[in-house]
């Protein structure tokens, strides 16, 4: 990955400049017309799901449409609902219907990468959003640094391990991983963030590493299923902290050591902030979670597919590599942020999340306690 600092203090290091006799090479040589750059057309944007997290069915939707909004630009988001077949026909009439810049976080490789080989066919601009689809080549990537976002899962677990007192002869504390769905390519650098914060603790024998799945479209309720069975193939030796890699793994964990009298006593990890799991580690049943700015990161997209739009040249000042083709991609990549018990008002104040949603009910002391009025 080759980074800029500047990059990262600044969201959109863009510079910007005429846009109007670009042309696309589709890959064999042969120059594909660029369609749009003189304000005409609309902007599509595709969000994969409703169910791996809140964020798709409500907040990137929200925070692009009124980024777009107040620079008039039109623009058509959808869901595909988690289906892939639907997936591509968004993209398809999208296109049909003249996008001239597409935004996709796409649900899973095969989907992505066709909608994305339709566009450049059109000479239609692309822009992967939060997820790089593999060997497809898009015009930007805009994201987090999720290699950055697993280390500061890997930190968190273990500065909540370290922050409890295990009993003399009780050994190593055992780690379960709960890691997202194989077919996202960030699931994988979220991996390669905490395993190495971790692996030195196995290797040293400070920690035991335990049952390791990754759960298929990041689903809660498998997530469920699956830590259920682990629990149960290692009742004997105990689980002793669980490296979720978002808040709905890690409720789908809580969810079983709840039942066993056992939430609050195994640090669970966690990722996007989301109102359950701010909630989950007010009560101390979540160790920690991961917040990223997602407001950042729609400004930052709507700001290139705004540029491309208008007929503006945009480049990055950073690149990420894609593991499969090995091509770089010209990307912005923002800095996610470690929460805490005593952060969550951080991420409130941010009006990421609101009070009246986080405090709700039972929540309301917790909130108090922790310095959020």
């Amino acid at each position: 990955m080759r980074r800029n600092l500047l990059a990262l203090v600044t969201v959109g290091m863009l510079t910007m400049s005429g846009l109007a006799a670009c042309t696309d090479d589709d890959g064999d040589g042969t120059k594909v017309p660029v369609r749009g750059g003189d304000g005409t057309g609309k902007v599509g944007v595709i969000m994969p799901d409703t169910t791996s997290s809140q964020r798709w069915g409500s907040d990137d939707p929200r925070l692009l449409k009124a980024a777009f909004d107040a620079a008039g630009v039109p623009v058509d988001i959808q869901n595909a609902q988690g289906d892939p077949a639907n997936f591509q026909r968004i993209g398809d009439r999208m296109i049909a219907e003249g996008a001239t810049v597409l935004i996709t976080a796409n649900l899973d490789p095969a989907s992505g990468k066709y909608v994305l080989d339709k566009a450049k066919a059109a000479g239609v601009r692309t822009i992967d959003y939060d997820r790089l689809t593999l060997n497809a080549g898009a015009n930007f990537y805009v994201s987090f640094d999720n290699v950055k976002v697993g280390e500061l899962q890997g930190q968190g677990l273990v500065r909540c391990l370290s922050e409890q007192k295990r009993k003399a002869g009780e050994g190593p504390p055992r780690i379960a991983y709960l890691n997202g769905s194989l077919s996202d390519n960030n699931a994988r650098l979220f991996m390669q963030g905490y395993n190495s914060v971790l692996q030195p603790k196995y290797d040293d024998g400070s920690y035991l590493k335990g049952p390791d799945q990754s759960v298929d479209k990041w689903d809660p309720k498998l997530g469920r299923s699956i830590f259920l069975e682990m629990y149960d193939q290692f009742k004997d030796q105990g689980i002793d902290g669980v490296l979720a890699a978002n808040d709905g793994l890690g409720g789908a964990a809580i969810s079983v050591l709840r039942e066993r009298g056992l939430n609050g006593r195994v640090p669970v990890t966690g990722q996007d902030a989301e109102t359950q799991g701010l909630q989950n580690v007010l009560a101390g049943d979540q160790c920690m979670t991961v917040y990223k700015p997602i407001k950042k990161e729609a400004d930052a997209a709507a700001r290139l597919a705004i540029a491309i739009f208008k007929g503006q040249q945009v480049k990055t000042t950073e690149s990420v590599k894609d593991p499969e083709s090995a091509a770089y991609v010209p990307a912005v990549l923002l800095e996610p942020i470690a929460i805490f018990k005593e952060d969550v008002g951080k991420v409130i104040k941010d009006g990421f999340v609101s009070k009246k949603a986080v405090c709700a009910g039972r929540f309301a002391a917790l909130c108090e306690e922790n310095g959020i009025k």
